[in-house]
């Protein structure tokens, strides 16, 4: 289990640490504001946010300026993460979320836990789906959470087949497939739901994003912290922080704040973390049977299916299919 050190950030190299993550970690994604976040035991709720909250102005950098030994770092990193994305045509992984609740749960027990997996083709093809879903159902009598899967609840599903967006709804045996627009496709799927992490492009994170370095606890990972310059995204999650392998710049974990995240009245995110990351794998390299493996699925015959054209990224912040759906 990894184990890392997230905290706030007001300036770059010194009181913050970086998803989203993401991804995702692996994924485009990712959100956050933040201190120590780890699955159980493993986080405290993120401390001192408040002084690190949006400025009055959100169109402006959510911190000061970064140094030109900074700014040169950043630079590095991202030129860096984007040779290696160039590299990937597919990617494929495993992934845990903890999502922290404090109205759900105490501080430093996850609410809910949801274990899945992701597949990436490059350039705009993709699958997220969350298998199994647990979630927090008080204390034993040893003073232990306790967890159990709930009948109905099921998590997130969603596939892009490069021209479509399918949203799979276990629950209500739905499916909402939305087009996507043609500026949208190809190499652009990195503005659609498909986390940036998959396909960075130092040139649009920086225009998307203001993206800072932060100091990592580990030699072996990078740092970064990525906040949404844009409304569209900040609907989405007020920051992301991302760990990335210091070799491969392939993501590890990710840790994503709510868009409303407030230590007091929304304290709420979502920590990721990635196994089993297999990049450009011998398996995969068979494109026929990759693609097949979850470009093509289908609904069932018995679901109803809703057709449309794209009209905004599935809520992934919050890992729950309730809040998908409201």
């Amino acid at each position: 289990m990894m184990r890392l050190n997230f905290s706030v950030i007001h300036r770059p190299f010194s009181t913050r640490a970086a998803f989203l993550a993401v991804l995702t970690g692996v994924a485009g994604f990712m959100v956050a504001t933040i201190q120590p976040v780890m699955a159980q035991g493993r986080a405290a709720a993120p401390a001192q946010t408040q002084q690190a909250a949006a400025p009055a102005n959100p169109n402006a950098a959510p911190f000061p300026p970064l140094s030109a030994t900074e700014q040169q770092r950043l630079d590095q990193i991202l030129a860096a993460w984007e040779q290696q994305s160039k590299g990937t045509k597919t990617l494929e992984c495993d992934f845990k979320r903890w999502h922290f609740d404090l109205f759900a749960a105490p501080a430093g027990i996850y609410a809910n836990k949801a274990e899945g997996v992701i597949k990436y083709a490059n350039p705009d093809k993709g699958l997220f789906q969350v298998k199994a879903v647990v979630s927090y159902d008080g204390m034993d009598d040893n003073g232990k959470p306790k967890y159990s899967a709930k009948q109905g609840l099921y998590g997130e599903h969603w596939v892009c087949t490069g021209t479509e967006l399918k949203e799979f709804d276990h629950a209500t045996k739905q499916c909402k497939i939305q087009q996507l627009p043609p500026d949208m496709q190809g190499q652009r799927i990195i503005e659609s739901p498909l986390p940036f992490v998959f396909n960075a492009d130092a040139k649009q994170i920086k225009q998307r994003y203001w993206v800072q370095p932060m100091q990592s606890p580990k030699p072996e990972l990078i740092l970064i912290a990525a906040y949404p310059k844009h409304q569209a995204d900040r609907a989405q999650y007020k920051v992301v922080q991302i760990a990335l392998d210091a070799k491969t710049f392939l993501p590890q974990a990710l840790i994503m704040y709510a868009p409303n995240f407030n230590q007091k009245t929304q304290p709420k995110w979502d920590h990721y973390e990635f196994t089993n990351v297999k990049r450009n794998s011998i398996q995969a390299s068979l494109q026929k049977f990759f693609m097949q493996s979850f470009i093509e699925q289908e609904p069932p015959s018995d679901w109803k299916v809703f057709r449309d054209n794209y009209n905004g990224p599935p809520q992934l912040a919050e890992g729950e299919n309730e809040a998908r759906r409201q």
